[in-house]
């Protein structure tokens, strides 16, 4: 792996996770349209975009890809957690909710961790296992203490942990994906804005010429965020990546807080300081077997 590719797959990253962080800001310019219709419309529009990019990078992929019936299977699954996942995110946003989304995303990789354990029979480590408990404590926390279950939290976490699961089964990179799913749902979610617009409901050219045009982008940055984690998925080390995808929570958290002005006391901090603990457990516990598998390696090849 070349300095200048590894470069470019940082810059790729942060990119990625910036924009993914920023989307609370455009779903909220969204926030006169139903959640239903926002979705359709994401759903709609990012089957042409992920067709674009997919001639433009990865035309062979797709071809050969398109004729497998057991990814096709699984994309049926895929698109149902990818919806889900959606639509709950774009609800908590335009309903006030964003800074326990950016919870959802804080407790995904603890999630995928418990998610890989029950279904991969994968073995927990020591350090795996405290970093689970103190972000299990930290929800019991926020459900007794604060005095709220972090339904939307766990729904996200849970949703999109379990998306991760199915592709780490079936492999397949992560545009190709969005492309069979969004192929899936295309057709029931234009065949809802049709409804929409021929019952007299729909925003889509009724609205401002910029809410049309932002409807028409939930494509572009649905797609463009996923193309840019592709590649730096492909040209830097997963364990940093790992580190980096905290960028997207944080970025929300700040929003959810400072430009939204959700609230934010000392209780819920306590249990957010709970999660991020679990974290960091988690990112020095991962560093640490990583360089103590460096280090066998370089005995066996001694």
């Amino acid at each position: 792996m070349n300095a200048a590719h590894q470069q470019a797959g940082m810059t790729a990253a942060s990119g990625a996770f910036l924009l993914w962080g920023l989307l609370p800001i455009y779903w909220k310019s969204l926030s006169d349209v139903p959640s239903f219709e926002i979705l359709g419309h994401r759903m709609a529009w990012s089957l042409p975009f992920t067709i674009v990019f997919l001639l433009i990078f990865r035309h062979r992929a797709f071809s050969a890809q398109l004729k497998n019936k057991t990814v096709l299977e699984s994309a049926i699954i895929g698109s149902l957690l990818l919806a889900g996942n959606w639509f709950v995110y774009i609800w908590a946003v335009n309903s006030g909710y964003i800074v326990e989304a950016s919870l959802g995303y804080y407790i995904n990789p603890l999630v995928s961790v418990a998610l890989g354990v029950i279904f991969m029979r994968e073995r927990l480590r020591s350090g795996q296992i405290a970093a689970i408990g103190i972000a299990a404590g930290g929800v019991m926390y926020l459900t007794f203490v604060y005095g709220t279950f972090p339904w939307i939290a766990l729904a996200l976490a849970l949703s999109f942990g379990l998306y991760g699961l199915l592709h780490k089964k079936i492999r397949i990179g992560p545009l190709e994906s969005l492309h069979f799913e969004t192929l899936i749902f295309f057709i029931p979610a234009v065949g809802f804005l049709l409804y929409l617009e021929i019952s007299g409901r729909g925003a889509f050219l009724h609205a401002s010429s910029m809410t049309t045009l932002v409807l028409i982008g939930t494509g572009l940055v649905t797609t463009v965020p996923l193309l840019l984690f592709a590649y730096a998925a492909q040209n830097i080390p997963l364990s940093l990546l790992g580190i980096l995808q905290y960028i997207a929570p944080t970025i929300s958290l700040l929003i959810g807080i400072f430009l939204y002005g959700e609230a934010f006391p000392l209780s819920r901090l306590v249990g957010f300081m709970l999660v991020w603990s679990a974290l960091l457990i988690y990112v020095i516990e991962g560093a640490g077997q990583r360089a103590r598998q460096r280090r066998m390696s370089c005995r066996r090849g001694a």
